[in-house]
C-alpha cells in the first residue's frame, strides 16, 4: 500500500489490524507474568511485579523515544518531494546509534543498581527479594526489550506491519508457555516468569531482524550529516511518546507510596491488576496512534490534508469504541480481572471491586489523549503532544495522587486518573480541532 495514493479506509484498517496485534500481544509479557506470579505467589507476588513495573515503562520508553522519534520524521522525508534520497536513512541511522546508546545506560542501570531501582520505585524489605529475583534473568537482555520497541516503529513506517506483529506474536506465545513451564513446571516461581519474559522478547526481536533481509526493505545504514542536529530532532518529536511510557512508571512510583501510606499492602496488590489492565487500554491507544502516524505524517509532507483529515475520522471512531468497551468491562466485571492476576483473600474480595470501578472511569478518555499524542507528532507539533503527555502523565496526575488523599482521604487517591483524563481531554479537542482546520487542501 501507497500511502499518499492508497484508500485511507482499508488502509488505516490494515494498519490498525497488525497495530493492535502487535500493542496487545506486548502486553502479554507483562500481564501473563502478573497472572503466573500472582497464582503461585499470591498477593505478594503481584505487588512484586507492581514495583517493577516502572523499570519496565523506562526502558519501553526509551526505545519509543527513538523509534517514534525517527520513524516520523523517516516518513515525513519520504514524503516531501523535495527531500534527499537519502535523508529518511540519516534518521533511521540516527535512532539507531541512539537506541544503542540508551540501551547501554539502561543495562548498566539495571544490572548494578538494581536494588536501588526498586527501592526508589517503592519496594520495601518484605517485597525486594522477590523484584530482585525477577530481574535476575532480565539483567542479561536489557538491550533486547528496547531495539523490539525501537525497530518495530520503524517497520510500520518501513511497510511491514504485519512482520512485527508476527514478531511479537511469536515472542509472546513463548512467554505464555515458557510462563507456565518454568514458574509452575519447573518450580521456579518469580525467577522464572523473568526467564521466560527475556526469552520471548530475544526471539521477537530476532524475528524483526529478518525485515532486513527482505526485498521489500527500504532501511539502511548511511552516514547522518549533523548527527547530534538529528538526534535532536529525534529526541524533540519522539519525547511526547516517551513521556507517555516514562509518566506510567512515575506514576506508579507515586501511586505505591501513597498506597502504602494511607491503604496497605492489599490495597497495592490490587494496584498491581489495575497496571496491568491500563497496560491493555493503553496498547490499544497505542495501536490508534501507530496506525494513523506514519499515514500522516507521509501526507503531512506531501501536503495533503483532506487523507489526514480522513485519517483522523477513523482514528477518533476507534478511540471511542475502545473507551467504551474497556469501561463498560471494568466497570461490569472487575472481580473477573483480579482472578486474572491472583487468588484473591477475602480482604481483597472486599476491596477490589470499588477500586477499579473508581480507577476504570479514566479509561473512557484515555484512548483519545494517548493518540492525540501521536497525531500532533506527525503534524510536526511536538510541543502541544509534550503539554499533552506531561500535563496526563506527570503535572495534572502528580498533584491530584498528593492532593485527593491528603484533603479527602485515602480512598479519594482512585479518582485521580479518571479527573487528569477529563481535564486533558477538554485540551486536546481543543487543538485537535485548531491544527485539522489549519490543514492544506488536497
Amino acid at each position: 500500500m501507497n500511502f499518499l495514493t492508497s484508500k485511507i479506509r482499508p488502509m488505516y484498517f490494515k494498519y490498525l489490524a497488525a497495530a493492535f496485534g502487535s500493542a496487545l500481544i506486548a502486553s502479554i509479557y507483562g500481564v501473563v507474568d502478573m497472572a503466573m506470579v500472582g497464582q503461585y505467589q499470591g498477593p505478594d507476588g503481584t505487588a512484586a511485579l507492581a514495583v517493577v513495573a516502572p523499570i519496565w515503562n523506562i526502558i519501553y520508553s526509551l526505545g519509543l523515544l527513538m523509534g517514534i522519534g525517527g520513524s516520523v520524521l523517516f516518513s515525513t522525508m519520504k514524503g516531501r518531494a523535495d527531500s534527499n534520497k537519502e535523508k529518511p536513512n540519516e534518521y533511521f541511522t540516527a535512532a539507531m546509534i541512539g537506541g544503542a546508546v540508551f540501551a547501554v545506560l539502561s543495562w548498566v542501570g539495571v544490572a548494578f543498581f538494581d536494588r536501588e531501582l526498586l527501592l526508589l520505585f517503592g519496594a520495601d524489605e518484605g517485597l525486594l527479594p522477590l523484584a530482585q529475583r525477577y530481574l535476575l534473568p532480565v539483567k542479561f537482555a536489557v538491550p533486547s526489550f528496547l531495539f523490539v520497541q525501537l525497530i518495530a516503529a520503524f517497520l510500520r513506517n518501513d511497510g511491514n506491519p504485519a512482520l512485527a506483529t508476527k514478531a511479537v506474536l511469536f515472542g509472546g506465545v513463548l512467554n505464555v508457555f515458557g510462563d507456565y513451564f518454568f514458574v509452575f513446571s519447573l518450580n521456579m516461581g518469580i525467577f522464572g516468569a523473568g526467564l521466560a519474559t527475556v526469552l520471548g522478547s530475544v526471539l521477537s526481536l530476532l524475528v524483526m531482524l529478518t525485515h532486513f533481509m527482505s526485498a521489500r526493505n527500504t532501511l539502511r545504514f548511511v552516514k547522518p550529516q549533523k548527527l547530534l542536529f538529528i538526534l535532536r530532532q529525534i529526541c524533540i518529536t519522539g519525547f511526547s511518546t516517551f513521556f507517555i511510557d516514562v509518566a506510567m512508571g512515575i506514576l506508579t512510583v507515586f501511586f505505591n507510596r501513597q498506597i502504602l501510606k494511607y491503604l496497605g499492602t492489599d490495597a497495592l496488590a490490587v494496584y498491581g491488576v489495575i497496571i496491568n489492565i491500563s497496560t491493555f487500554v493503553q496498547c490499544c491507544a497505542y495501536s490508534i496512534g501507530q496506525a494513523s502516524q506514519p499515514i500522516v505524517s507521509t501526507n503531512f509532507g506531501a501536503r495533503q490534508g483532506d487523507r489526514i483529515r480522513s485519517t483522523l475520522k477513523y482514528a477518533l471512531a476507534t478511540a471511542a469504541v475502545f473507551g467504551i468497551v474497556w469501561t463498560v468491562l471494568i466497570e461490569f466485571a472487575p472481580m473477573s480481572f483480579v482472578r486474572i492476576f491472583m487468588t484473591p483473600t477475602e480482604n481483597i474480595t472486599a476491596i477490589a471491586p470499588h477500586i477499579l470501578k473508581c480507577y476504570g472511569l479514566s479509561f473512557l478518555l484515555l484512548p483519545l489523549n494517548i493518540f492525540s499524542t501521536y497525531y500532533f507528532q506527525a503534524l510536526m507539533q511536538p510541543v502541544t503532544s509534550f503539554v499533552v503527555s506531561v500535563s496526563r502523565g506527570a503535572v495534572i496526575s502528580g498533584i491530584l495522587i498528593y492532593l485527593l488523599p491528603a484533603v479527602a482521604g485515602g480512598e479519594m487517591i482512585w479518582f485521580t486518573m479518571p479527573i487528569t483524563e477529563l481535564i486533558v481531554a477538554v485540551f486536546v479537542i481543543y487543538k485537535m480541532i485548531q491544527f485539522t482546520k489549519n490543514l492544506p487542501k488536497t
